[in-house]
């Protein structure tokens, strides 16, 4: 199992669940109960659109012949999709119930109202895809188990909070997570540049200093300690280890760690708490 694809899709699975919640609980509270089903007509409809985006991604992938620029693109379209999210939910997600509630309070009728699920629900299926993608060019069957078990736990997390009404600090959660995103996003944009890195190298470009190897372990690729060995390529995923690199990716891949973290880190710092009590959701059954 890809531990990176398993991170990403339980938050973006984990997200997504948090608001179809609210939208069930809001219209359950104001006696608008007939609409759920439009609801899950949306969701249904969002999660099938990501599939089929998944999908035709990696058709595309199997018939490009400069794979190595398709995937550093790729990468980095990632990061910037995924430092966009993190940073956002540092510092808008704690308005989110009040936003949707608002929305959804407009949206009376059916086809509004499945509209609405489907792009709120799509835009998380939209990321995960994308986030995905860099993974799935590397190790598509690790990258497959990642985003189901992912999803199931999600899920699980989310009928615990609002079916059993299991008590949980998201605001922390999230705080927590988002710093483990950023390790991933770090890597990822440090896969992207050694991948672009080598594709200008094929195309005969000369990129001086940067295509330039910073420093080399000497760890022979049967090591389990090898960024593609058992226990390398758990650290590879999760925090961009690798037993050799670029002087490119190492600037690119730790001046965004060291940039990335300042930022999230001073977002939740401006709260004055990360466990106020108002944070604390409780079942919305």
């Amino acid at each position: 199992m890809n531990v990176g694809a398993f991170l990403i899709t339980f938050r973006e699975a984990l997200e997504a669940a948090i608001i179809v919640a609210i939208i069930i609980a809001y219209l359950k509270r104001t006696g608008r109960e007939k609409q759920i089903k439009d609801v899950w007509t949306g969701v249904g409809l969002s999660v099938l659109a990501s599939v089929i985006l998944g999908g035709a991604i990696l058709k595309i992938y199997g018939g490009l012949e400069e794979k190595e620029l398709f995937e550093g693109v790729a990468s980095y379209l990632a990061v910037i999709v995924l430092t966009s999210m993190i940073y956002w939910m540092a510092t808008k997600g704690r308005n989110i119930r009040a936003e949707i509630e608002s929305k959804v309070s407009k949206a009376i009728n059916p086809l509004a109202l499945i509209g609405f699920t489907f792009i709120v629900v799509f835009r998380e299926g939209l990321e995960t895809v994308l986030f995905l993608t860099p993974f799935a060019t590397q190790d598509l069957g690790g990258t497959l188990a990642g985003l189901i078990g992912g999803v199931i736990s999600a899920l699980v997390l989310a009928y615990l909070i609002y079916g059993v009404g299991m008590r949980i600090n998201l605001r922390t959660f999230f705080y927590y997570s988002s710093i483990l995103l950023v390790f991933v996003a770090a890597g990822l944009a440090g896969y992207g540049t050694h991948e672009l890195i080598e594709w200008a190298e094929e195309e005969g470009m000369h990129l001086g200093f940067i295509e330039e190897p910073a420093y080399d372990l000497g760890i022979p690729k049967e090591s389990v300690f090898h960024h593609k060995g058992a226990i390398g390529s758990i650290f590879a995923v999760l925090f961009g280890y690798s037993v050799k690199m670029e002087w490119g990716r190492v600037i690119v891949q730790f001046g965004y760690l060291i940039v990335a973290l300042y930022l999230v880190l001073r977002a939740y710092g401006k709260e004055p708490s990360l466990a106020p009590r108002n944070s604390r959701l409780k079942s919305t059954g």
